[in-house]
């Protein structure tokens, strides 16, 4: 089992730990609700160093990046970053992932470098399926074992931050980054972006600089009553806004059109990509099933596999995530129905065992987020 570099932190702090894609994480300090909150209405920091960042680099690089990401990364100036996602071959999701336009300071003449950040549980088969795709002139560099990851999310995460560093955070915009010190630390990747929809930014920086960033965020945050946050309220925080979770509501056999990615997969851009054409068929005969919100008319919360039910308890699809809305105080959910059930409003009914569960489609965000 893998630690973070932050694993003695969460110990010290008395986190539950849990194994967690190879890695024993923190899924609770004081309490989910609690942290949860944190974030909605003030600060909350995260360790998510388990994720994955693959360099990729050379006279190439965005031509290697093109053909294995659905979003057109042409469109990337340094300092930008873009939600995206990894197609397979049979129309399917390898992983969904945020690719960077890094700076070139590290690049010889006429090079580009990215840096692509995935999902903890993909890195060995992201790393082997973009390898497989490499025929570029471009270089692969694994970064993930030695790069740490802090969340700090919330409406408060700028002003915790602002006290750290001479940047002015307040300029760099929703997804973008800039590369600069703070906390003291030199070099630190500074970005805009985060799995919560109540703002903030996530840290790169070496594994050596991980404890001593987490600590001084912490002391910087005490006047907001920053809070460390588990993997727990990083889940309720993502479905309150409807966000997907791999391996949950997208993966292997589920396309990005029907998860409601269409946003992030460019049929027009130039470049060919994988599975584009099987995307461009899909898209022309109508998407057969898709992902929606749902909102639990009970106090029983939807569980992956739940089987989905209409009105003649006909089996019309079923959920792919569940939780009880810290924010609403309601069970909300996310799963897959027949196209024609998709529509916001629509009733719906939750197989429980022997019972049914009154529901209705929604389309997410769940909540109404202050940033």
């Amino acid at each position: 089992m893998k630690r973070t570099p932050l694993h003695s932190v969460h110990v010290e702090l008395g986190a539950k730990m849990t194994p967690f894609a190879g890695f024993e994480m923190p899924v609770v300090y004081s309490g989910i609700k609690e942290e949860h909150m944190a974030v909605r209405n003030s600060v909350g920091i995260f360790d998510v160093s388990h994720m994955g960042e693959f360099i990729i680099r050379g006279r190439e690089a965005l031509d290697l990046v093109q053909k294995i990401s659905s979003n057109d990364a042409s469109k990337l100036k340094i300092g930008d970053a873009q939600y995206s996602c990894m197609p397979n071959d049979q129309g399917g999701i390898v992983d969904d992932l945020i690719v960077y336009r890094l700076p070139e300071d590290r690049c010889s003449e006429g090079e580009q470098a990215f840096m692509l950040v995935v999902n903890a549980s993909n890195i060995e088969k992201d790393w082997s399926w973009i390898e497989s795709h490499n025929t570029y002139d471009t270089k692969m560099i694994n970064i993930s074992d030695h790069s740490a990851l802090l969340a700090i999310q919330g409406p408060k995460a700028t002003e915790t931050l602002q006290q750290l560093t001479d940047i002015n955070l307040s300029e760099i915009g929703f997804y973008t980054f800039v590369k600069g010190a703070i906390a003291g630390i030199d070099n630190v990747l500074i970005s805009a972006t985060g799995y919560t929809g109540s703002g903030g930014f996530e840290l790169y920086v070496d594994n050596k600089d991980a404890v001593d960033l987490w600590h001084k965020v912490m002391e910087a945050g005490k006047q907001h009553g920053i809070t460390p946050c588990g993997l727990g309220a990083r889940d309720t925080l993502r479905l309150e806004m409807g966000y997907c979770l791999y391996g949950n509501d997208i993966d292997d056999n589920t396309s990005p059109l029907e998860a409601g990615l269409g946003w992030i997969t460019k049929l027009k851009k130039e470049a060919d990509f994988n599975s584009k054409s099987l995307f461009i068929q899909q898209k022309e005969d109508g998407i057969k099933r898709k992902l929606v919100g749902l909102v639990v008319h009970d106090r029983r919360v939807p569980r992956k596999g739940y089987e989905l039910v209409n009105e003649s308890e006909e089996v019309i699809g079923e959920v792919t995530s569940g939780t009880q809305s810290p924010m609403l105080d309601v069970p909300v959910g996310m799963g897959y129905v027949d196209a024609q059930y998709s529509k916001s409003g629509t009733p719906i009914k939750i197989k429980l065992r022997k019972k049914l569960i009154d529901a209705e489609v929604k389309r997410p965000p769940f909540v109404e987020i202050k940033k």
